[in-house]
């Protein structure tokens, strides 16, 4: 008995464990989305909105992949966040010998000390892999370490199938990803602006060194869509990072922005650069043309508003609005008739509710998806009820008796210092009864009163 007893607690603490991953991976749609019927190339594709996350376009996006050199993205993520760009780091024997012939490098000297900035620099714009190696050994002691902070930050992120094992995407089987990981990844690291001042870059220049006397390690980017003279260059191009190895074939995870939208894509295995960029290009064209803003709510905008029961009569007019603002990046043919909107204020609302307490949610269905803010109290409701104005009602009471007590009190005459005289004690005429002073007799005495 006892030992089934602990299979069955045994059972019951891994299906806890492993229940938060399946839900998770439920709630990811990872067949094709195309509403548009586009054609690409590439064999895994995403287009997203940068701002939110929304899927806009996909193909095989949760397929894995080897990233190559937008691994560095991530490498980058971890060195803005351990790091500051004024650190020195110094590079080692095993950052210089550990690049495979054929890969790109910064031409970096042993013992060559740099900033983080200038080894971010080289490491995104020419791709330096020696430079990808100095960094993980400057911010986690080696590449095993600095490869587990990566795998780490990656679950942090969301992403589903990603394992890393390098910080620079030097190949390894056991080295990947997806492109629906590598944009999560992509989207995040648009939260810092070094990246984003980095990836736009077109040339960078090491300056000299304690090892290296010279300014001729010149650098252009490997970004053909942020490159104005280069034949793919798109102007709305922000970014960001692409890759190549003879395993993963050409790849790029890359942003744009016109107006107030924000694009980011995902293209992976592409045979050609050509193939990669008509890709990228044709993707944002789509999703710039066929793609806008809709404001469905502002935060504080009134919903409704609602009777209290049990308030006073000054507040018990509630006014429910929005939380938050909920602006959605929608298919300009989705009309206000195919937007499902839902409200569902909180029911048998009593007084007190304080002000900006949360009473119920606001929901918007469109093409599936849903979008939710909470609804709040505007304004503040006083309770009035019976009990209360009884309470209050007691207390004055209360204070006012303790007040006659106390002035009672205070106005009271003092008691002469004479104790044989009874003050305010009318006496009956009787008479008194007093030891005489001769022979122990008794004898009355006259008549006292006192007034």
């Amino acid at each position: 008995m006892k030992q089934l007893r602990k299979i069955i607690i045994f059972t019951l603490i891994f299906i806890m464990m492993i229940l938060p991953i399946t839900i998770l991976a439920a709630d990811i749609n990872t067949d094709d989305y195309n509403p548009d019927n586009i054609t690409t190339n590439s064999p895994s594709v995403i287009l997203m909105d940068a701002k939110t996350g929304k899927i806009l376009y996909s193909k095989n996006a949760f397929e894995k992949r080897f990233p190559a050199s937008t691994t560095k993205l991530m490498t980058a993520i971890l060195t803005l966040e351990n790091c500051k760009l004024t650190d020195v780091a110094t590079v080692s024997h095993n950052a210089i010998y550990s690049i495979p012939v054929g890969y790109s490098h910064a031409s970096l000297q042993e013992g060559e000390e740099l900033t983080i900035e200038q080894l971010l620099n080289v490491l995104m714009i020419p791709s330096a892999n020696d430079a990808a190696i100095v960094l993980a050994e400057h911010i986690a002691g080696s590449v095993e370490k600095f490869a587990d902070m990566m795998n780490n930050k990656a679950k942090e992120l969301g992403c589903l199938n990603t394992h890393f094992v390098n910080p620079n995407g030097v190949h390894d089987d056991n080295h990947y990803s997806t492109a629906y990981d590598m944009a999560l990844i992509g989207k995040y690291a648009m939260k810092f602006d070094d990246i984003m001042r980095i990836a736009k870059v077109n040339q960078y220049t090491l300056p000299k060194t304690n090892k290296y006397n010279r300014e001729d390690r010149i650098f252009n980017t490997t970004n053909g869509l942020v490159t104005k003279n280069d034949e793919f260059y798109y102007p709305q191009a922000t970014g960001l990072k692409t890759g190549y190895t003879d395993k993963s074939g050409y790849c790029i995870v890359t942003t744009a922005q016109k107006g107030d939208v924000e694009l980011l894509e995902g293209v992976f295995g592409s045979e050609t650069i050509s193939e990669r960029y008509e890709d990228c290009i044709k993707l944002f064209d789509y999703g710039f043309d066929n793609y806008s803003y809709k404001n469905l709510i502002n935060a504080e905008q009134l919903v409704d508003t609602v009777e209290i029961e049990g308030a006073t009569k000054e507040t018990k007019s509630l006014d429910v609005v929005a939380k938050d603002d909920i602006s959605v990046l929608v298919n300009n043919k989705i009309s206000d008739d195919d937007i499902t909107k839902t409200v569902d204020i909180n029911d048998n609302l009593t007084a007190p509710i304080e002000q900006n307490a949360v009473v119920g949610t606001i929901s918007y269905e469109i093409d599936g998806e849903t979008y939710s803010t909470d609804l709040i109290a505007f304004n503040s409701v006083v309770a009035s009820n019976f009990e209360t104005i009884l309470f209050r009602a007691l207390l004055i009471f209360l204070i006012l008796f303790v007040l006659v007590l106390i002035l009672k009190t205070i106005n009271r005459p003092r008691k002469p210092r004479n104790s044989n005289y009874n003050y305010g004690i009318k006496h009956s005429k009787k008479s008194k009864r007093v030891k005489s002073k001769k022979g122990g007799r008794y004898k009355f005495t006259g008549l006292t009163e006192f007034l």
